[in-house]
């Protein structure tokens, strides 16, 4: 964000933040999310790549379509365990999930505005 932009809002009352610190989140559980929202989407690019529906890995998976809809968006209710045993029946190797842990550590731009 340019510092002009920062500036203005600042003064008109905003904070900005991380999403980190907005939420109150240790390193650790920031961490996590960011693993999980890697896997979501490694989940997601390896089935549009293999041109499959959310139904047809919902099949594979004995499980239902908004199941895997919740799964790529990275829904809290869904397990890594389950995100990864998807990516193992669209044909994952551990090294293929092991990028999936390396792209999490890239980091993201986690900054949001706060309302003060």
């Amino acid at each position: 964000m340019k510092q002009s932009k920062r500036k203005n809002l600042e003064s008109k009352g905003w904070k900005i933040g991380s999403t980190q610190e907005f939420l109150g989140l240790t390193d650790e559980e920031m961490s996590y999310i960011e693993l999980k929202f890697s896997l979501s989407q490694t989940l997601k690019d390896r089935r549009q790549k293999k041109n499959i529906t959310q139904m047809e890995l919902a099949k594979l998976l004995k499980s239902s379509q908004s199941r895997v809809a919740k799964m790529e968006a990275g829904d809290a209710s869904v397990s890594i365990d389950l995100l990864v045993r998807a990516l193992f029946l669209l044909g994952a190797s551990k090294r293929d999930i092991a990028k999936g842990f390396v792209r999490s550590d890239r980091g993201q731009d986690t900054k949001t505005k706060l309302a003060s």
